[in-house]
């Protein structure tokens, strides 16, 4: 009976040991898997719908990083810019705050991607941030939808202003046209007329980053993605390498769009929708942060 005794006592040391330890190692599994499910860095290049290119490629030097470029024609037939609607209550420029992938599956979107910078907004643990989905959000500078502005300019915001006959422009004005149909806000211009804009260096450092560039013409609009905050997959880049980015695409205009948590580049599936970049928000890989506000984009197949 004694016997009995030291066996049972010593299985279950053990039970409770591994069960120790396997509590102690399940963030680390946890974080492992959200890792595991982050775009590989590899180069790819291919056609996502009509008029809708998209390439990433790694970059190692002076650090690692993970670029995502998406090349939007706007003389193809079916593409047609969406942006977060706003409240129905006037005058106030509240939305409802929303994860990119769910913009997209609600408006029935091709492609989306977040947009401006947005208050309220604290982010201290996993579990205690704002805002979360369905949370009153207020998109800062002007924001347009379906031809509804909802949200007033903001001094020093450029904004970036669809018109009717799908083109597009970035203005330093603060102020969209009359006549605009989707409209965001950045917080500065990257690029003016080809070139870099000085200011743009200021307050420099790896991050996560998303730009709006156009052509001349404004028939052709890139959004550049670079994922960050992620040791070893993607540290980020600078706005003098987003910059660098951006004139070489040969664009004739650029405005940096809100980036850190909120960095978040998707696409529409036949199962509803598919992450491109790797988002990190709570410091949880390939986690989407609910947002203010958002820009799609409709495509045919």
């Amino acid at each position: 009976m004694h016997y009995r005794y030291k066996v049972y006592r010593r299985r279950l040391l053990l039970v409770t040991s591994i069960g120790l330890v396997g509590l102690l190692l399940s963030p680390l599994i946890f974080y492992g898997w959200r890792c595991f499910l982050r775009p590989p860095r590899t180069d790819i290049e291919q056609v996502l719908f009509r008029g809708i290119t998209y390439k990433r490629y790694a970059l190692s030097t002076p650090r690692p990083a993970t670029i995502h470029i998406v090349t939007i024609d706007l003389k193809t037939p079916g593409v047609k810019a969406l942006v977060t609607p706003g409240v129905p209550k006037p005058s106030d420029g509240e939305t409802s705050a929303r994860k990119t992938s769910d913009f997209l599956k609600e408006f029935k979107l091709q492609l989306a991607i977040n947009a401006s910078y947005f208050h309220h907004f604290h982010e201290k643990s996993p579990w205690e941030y704002y805002p979360h989905s369905g949370d009153p959000s207020y998109p800062i500078g002007e924001a347009i939808s379906n031809g509804y502005r909802y949200s007033p300019p903001e001094a020093n915001f450029p904004v970036l202003c669809f018109s009717a006959q799908n083109r597009v422009q970035i203005l330093k004005s603060e102020k969209c046209p009359e006549g605009t149909v989707q409209g965001v806000a950045g917080n500065q211009l990257l690029v003016d007329r080809g070139k870099a804009i000085d200011d743009s260096l200021k307050n420099d450092k790896p991050y996560p980053r998303v730009a709006a560039a156009i052509n001349q013409e404004g028939t052709k609009l890139w959004l550049i993605v670079g994922d960050g905050k992620q040791p070893f997959y993607s540290e980020g880049i600078t706005i003098a390498e987003l910059t660098k980015i951006i004139t070489d695409l040969g664009a004739y205009t650029a405005l940096n769009l809100d980036g850190g948590g909120s960095t978040t580049l998707v696409m529409g599936t036949n199962n509803g929708s598919k992450v491109l970049n790797a988002p990190i928000h709570t410091r949880i890989p390939m986690r989407e942060r609910p947002v203010g506000n958002h820009l799609g984009f409709y495509a045919l197949e």
